[in-house]
C-alpha cells in the first residue's frame, strides 16, 4: 500500500510549463526598463524617465510573481505584456525606428508569456499605436521592411501562441491522466478530494469513498509476467467506469489500487453500493488462472478538516476487507 502524503497537491509540470517564459523574460525586461530610464533620466526627459521606472517596477512585479506565486501567473504574464508594450512604444517614440527591433521582440515575448486571448489584444494595441505614430510606418518618410517585419513577428507570434497553448493543454491533461488505464490519476484524486472538502457541509456529508485493490496481484504478475497484470488493470477500470453512475468519480491511486468517490448519502447505501462493485467485477473480471476478485474498503464522509484522514478511513476499512478473506467489502463505522 502506497503511503498518503500530506501536501496541497500542485501540478509541477503545468507550473513549468507557464512559469519558465515569465522567469527568463520578466527581469531581462526589468532591467532593460531601468537602464532606458536611466538613459531618459540623463537626457532630461524626465516624464518619460518616471514613465518607463514605473514599467520597471511593473516587469520587478510580474518577475516576483512568477517565482513565489503560483496562484498569480495570469497576473503576472498581464503585468509582463502591459510593460512589454507600453515600454517599447515609448522608445518608439523617442527614438523612432531605431527602436522598431525593441518593438518585434515586445510581441514575441508577450506570445511566450501568455494565452492567446491576453497576448492578441495587447500586441495589436502596441501596433494601433505605432500606425499612429507619424511616418513611423507610414508616411513618405517610413520604410515599408519595418512595417512587414512587424506585421510578420506578429502573425508568428499569434500562430506561436495558438501552437503553444493546445500543446501545453494537452500535456497538463495527460499530466492529471493514468497512461494505462485512462483513468485520472492519484494527483488528479487528491484535487478532487480538496475541492470536495472545500465545498458546502451538506455535499459533503452524502460523499463516500472505496479504496479497491486487487486480491493476489501479485501471483498474476509473478506467474503470467506483468501484461497480463496490465490487462487485469485495464479490464478493471473499463468495469469500474460501466458500473459507476452519473456523478460518481474513479481514478487508479497507483499499483493495483483504485479509488470512487462516489455520492452516497447513507452508510447503508455506502455498503449496498461497495457490494453492487465487489459483484460486477467477480462476475467480469477474468485473467489466465480464472476469476480476478477485489476487496473493497468504504468510508463516509465524517467531518474530515484533511482528505488524508478521510482517506485513512476508507484505506483501514481495505485492510479489514482483506483480513476477512478477501473478495469482500468492509465499511468504516
Amino acid at each position: 500500500m502506497e503511503p498518503v502524503g500530506g501536501q496541497r497537491p500542485v501540478s509541477p509540470l503545468s507550473h513549468a510549463l507557464r512559469s519558465v517564459p515569465l522567469r527568463t523574460i520578466a527581469p531581462i525586461t526589468t532591467l532593460a526598463l531601468l537602464v532606458f530610464s536611466g538613459w531618459m533620466l540623463l537626457e532630461g526627459r524626465y516624464a518619460f524617465a518616471v514613465a518607463n521606472f514605473i514599467l520597471a517596477i511593473l516587469a520587478a512585479v510580474a518577475a516576483a510573481f512568477a517565482h513565489r506565486s503560483r496562484q498569480r501567473l495570469l497576473m503576472a504574464g498581464v503585468l509582463l505584456c502591459v510593460a512589454n508594450a507600453v515600454g517599447s512604444g515609448l522608445a518608439a517614440w523617442v527614438l523612432g525606428q531605431s527602436a522598431l527591433p525593441w518593438v518585434c521582440l515586445a510581441l514575441m515575448s508577450n506570445a511566450f508569456v501568455v494565452h492567446n486571448q491576453i497576448a492578441t489584444p495587447i500586441n495589436l494595441l502596441l501596433i494601433a499605436g505605432l500606425l499612429a505614430m507619424p511616418e513611423l510606418l507610414l508616411g513618405p518618410q517610413a520604410h515599408l521592411h519595418a512595417l512587414v517585419a512587424i506585421t510578420l513577428t506578429f502573425g508568428f507570434g499569434y500562430h506561436f501562441s495558438r501552437r503553444m497553448q493546445g500543446d501545453r493543454m494537452q500535456l497538463e491533461e495527460l499530466a492529471w491522466q493514468d497512461a494505462l488505464t485512462g483513468l485520472p490519476n492519484r494527483r488528479a484524486l487528491e484535487k478532487a478530494l480538496l475541492q470536495q472538502l472545500a465545498g458546502t457541509r451538506e455535499s459533503r456529508t452524502r460523499q463516500a469513498l472505496l479504496v479497491l485493490d486487487i486480491d493476489y496481484f501479485k501471483a498474476i504478475n509473478d506467474r503470467h509476467g506483468h501484461a497480463a497484470g496490465d490487462v487485469a488493470l485495464s479490464d478493471l477500470a473499463a468495469i469500474l467506469r460501466f458500473e459507476l453512475r452519473e456523478n460518481d468519480k474513479v481514478f487508479r491511486f497507483g499499483g493495483e489500487e483504485f479509488v470512487i468517490l462516489a455520492e452516497t448519502g447513507s452508510r447503508e447505501a455506502l455498503e449496498c453500493f461497495a457490494e453492487r462493485i465487489r459483484k460486477a467485477v467477480y462476475q467480469a473480471l477474468r485473467g489466465p488462472d480464472g476469476r480476478i476478485t477485489v476487496s473493497v474498503g468504504a468510508a463516509m464522509y465524517a467531518g474530515e478538516q484533511r482528505w488524508q484522514e478521510w482517506f485513512g478511513r476508507a484505506d483501514a476499512a481495505l485492510y479489514q476487507a482483506k483480513h476477512q478473506g478477501r473478495n469482500s467489502i468492509s465499511v468504516a463505522p
